[in-house]
């Protein structure tokens, strides 16, 4: 199954390339540091460098482990990236000599804990996208208000695929024992690619009966969804662009509890941006959607001998401002998303197609970041 986009608008031409001069991220900490503690927490700033490629520089320099630094989240490696570690005080000293050309320590703090996995709001986005003309910043800009409006599917980035974009069938054949991996962290990336591979494919199915839904009769739709006319009228008078069926199961947003939807109540807070349904990552431990919701889970489901979770499947951006520069034939565009979120997502609902193998030519070289 293709991607299904949220958005009804034509393609829009432009020309993007993650780099460090037109992607940059800023990471947003969970909670406020203390200034006291055992941990020294680094601010920094990383250019051209996957967020393993730093901890290995780091852990190098300090002649540690690269698991005794704390961070948040994994960051793009094409990309200028500013984001939190921690390492224990001992190694205070021997920090304040520390240079790279592609790292800079920005500000350190202490708190008392270790940063975790996860331990993160989520990141704040500057985006450029080139080459745009001022009919294709019109559409940009509306497609943009309806995102800002409405929310957006939280579909993984390719990123989450690897270099080929085929490492969920890796993942696959691993599963069917047709495949075998002795590294584990190999093994362990291979299968949740196969998890996020499926949850696309759950999605992209959601939003392609939201928009037969919307588009067609419910008499119409009863055999092809094999759904009741009767549920099909409920669902033809929400207003949002991703139904929501009987047996979703829902999340406080921007977290919060799982419980299951109520017809009643929940399309009002959903609406309301209380709540956000959500879609499985197959494996165990892990709770199931149930009566209509589940028909449509279950196809995209897989007996996977690692922890399940449940996964937004609809998000809502904030602080969203986007600028066209008409002389440079430049689209700017401010936004922040909640941890777990791709940007490059957000893009693609923008141009409405897969941008992943996107190049344009640019005999500009890439500017100097270094100034604050």
């Amino acid at each position: 199954m293709d991607r299904f986009y949220s958005l009804t608008h034509s393609p829009i031409d432009f020309y993007f390339r993650q780099s460090a001069r037109d992607f940059v991220v800023d990471e947003i900490p969970l909670y406020e540091f203390s200034g006291v503690g055992e941990h020294i927490i680094l601010h920094v700033r990383k250019k051209n460098l996957a967020t393993w490629d730093m901890l290995k520089i780091f852990a190098k320099y300090l002649g540690i482990a690269d698991k005794e630094i704390g961070y948040a989240g994994l960051k793009d490696k094409n990309a200028q990236t500013k984001q939190y570690i921690s390492i224990h005080k001992k190694h205070e000293e021997k920090l304040e000599a520390f240079e790279h050309d592609l790292i800079k320590i920005i500000s350190t703090t202490r708190h008392v804990n270790k940063i975790k996995l996860g331990h993160l709001q989520g990141n704040r986005f500057f985006i450029r996208l080139k080459k745009v003309n001022p009919t294709s910043a019109k559409k940009l800009k509306q497609a943009f208000k309806e995102i800002k409006e409405h929310g957006m599917p939280n579909f993984f980035g390719y990123q989450r695929f690897g270099m080929y974009g085929d490492n969920y069938k890796l993942g696959e054949e691993i599963l069917l024992g047709k495949r075998k991996e002795k590294n584990r962290k190999l093994k362990k990336m291979y299968i949740n690619a196969y998890q996020s591979h499926l949850f696309n494919l759950w999605l992209s199915r959601r939003l392609e009966i939201s928009t037969l839904v919307d588009k067609f009769e419910p008499s119409e739709l009863c055999e092809l969804l094999n759904f009741t006319e009767a549920d099909l009228t409920k669902l033809k008078a929400q207003p949002q662009k991703l139904k929501l069926l009987r047996g979703d199961l829902m999340l406080h947003y921007p977290h919060g509890k799982l419980f299951s939807f109520d017809e009643e109540l929940d399309i009002e807070r959903f609406k309301n941006r209380d709540i956000s349904v959500t879609g499985l990552l197959c494996g165990s431990r892990v709770k199931t959607s149930e009566d209509i919701a589940y028909t449509v889970e279950k196809e995209f489901s897989a007996d996977i001998d690692i922890d399940g979770a449940r996964r937004y499947a609809w998000i809502f951006p904030t602080d969203m401002e986007i600028e066209y520069k008409e002389d440079k034939a430049w689209c700017e565009m401010h936004f922040t998303l909640p941890k777990g979120s791709y940007a490059t997502v957000l893009i693609e609902e923008l141009a409405k197609r897969d941008i992943k193998n996107e190049q344009y030519n640019n005999n500009d070289e890439e500017e100097d970041d270094d100034n604050e």
